[in-house]
């Protein structure tokens, strides 16, 4: 690979003056920036863009490392980030390969960074941000200077769930838990068993991973058993798909026979049948406030403001023992 020293000793100068005909900086004369100019070109020499930029801090570029970007509920994050993108002079980087995003974190490449990706540590974090470099977390309560943790009110929807369950009089509950290591799935869980252990319920918890499959085995799971909940929360909306799914081949129905419920309110949960009751928030709204957030602190250090994406119980067919004026579509 020719590097800027090539470049130097073809044009007979030193590394610095080469250094400075390229980067149209320092004070040199047009013959020898011409020279070293068309040295560079001669070798096929293209200076480091991003070395450039980490010597002036600035890069213009916004950092996105999430742990996959497949699926509604994480287009809907990266369409809320990028709708606030289109409106500045910054570019967006989306980095899903956690070997990447840890060398891009670790040599600062973008001005900020959000963080969605479970991988990357809290400890990483903590020590990468700073004045020059803010980071906002999407997936973790972790506090820190230059840091900003933005996430779900999961217990508010959590709650609303709880009791629409148990106001219809069910009280053998279930919850099917996600992924061991998400912020998100550690508070819904510890929300339900709170409010179970403050109802004087006992609630099992039965291992997922956020995924269709995961739900679908613990459905099997759980049916195969033959003690039966009358109510089951998933951790999201994908697993409480997959659940019901389980259900119909073993030749039964939600709400009549368990009672389902999931988290996110992902588009295919108004058309899966029956209709998914679910938690919902607004994934657009996170990823703009996110991204608003990080530019007004890039821009103007305008100080971050923790808060909570709001979210609400919608009372779908699904969990719904009686008519209800109020369900939703």
């Amino acid at each position: 690979m020719t590097t800027l020293k090539d470049v130097a000793k073809r044009a007979g100068v030193s590394v610095t003056t080469a250094s400075y005909a390229l980067n149209e900086t320092g004070t040199i004369g047009d013959a020898t920036r011409k020279r070293v100019l068309e040295a560079a070109e001669e070798l096929n020499y293209h200076p480091n863009a991003f070395a450039r930029n980490l010597k002036k801090r600035k890069t213009q570029t916004i950092g996105v490392f999430i742990s996959r970007f497949s699926g509604s509920f994480y287009e809907e994050i990266l369409e809320g980030i990028h709708s606030v993108i289109l409106g500045t002079d910054y570019e967006l980087l989306v980095c899903p390969e956690s070997r990447s995003a840890r060398r891009m974190l670790l040599h600062r490449q973008v001005d900020g960074a959000i963080v969605f990706d479970s991988t990357i540590n809290d400890e990483s974090i903590l020590k990468l941000a700073s004045h020059h470099f803010p980071i906002v977390v999407m997936d973790r309560d972790l506090e820190g200077d230059y840091i900003l943790s933005l996430l779900h009110d999961n217990a508010r929807g959590v709650r609303e769930a709880f009791c629409h369950l148990y106001e219809q009089g069910l009280r053998k509950m279930a919850f099917v838990a996600g992924a061991d290591d998400s912020y998100d799935n550690a508070e819904r869980q510890r929300t339900f068993l709170n409010e179970a252990v403050a109802h004087g319920l006992e609630v099992p918890v039965f291992p997922g991973n956020f995924t269709e499959i995961s739900g679908y085995k613990a459905g099997q799971q759980i049916i195969a058993s033959g003690d039966l909940p009358e109510a089951v929360f998933c951790a999201n909306d994908q697993m409480a798909i997959g659940f019901l799914r389980a259900m119909a081949e073993y030749g039964l129905s939600a709400p009549n026979d368990i009672a389902i419920v999931g988290f996110d309110d992902i588009p295919l949960a108004r058309y899966v049948t029956p209709t998914l009751s679910t938690v919902g928030t607004s994934r657009f709204e996170w990823g703009a406030s996110a991204t608003h957030q990080l530019i007004d602190f890039l821009e103007d250090e305008t100080p971050f403001q923790p808060n909570r994406i709001p979210t609400v119980f919608i009372a779908r067919a699904s969990s719904t023992l009686v008519n209800n004026p109020s369900e939703k579509p």
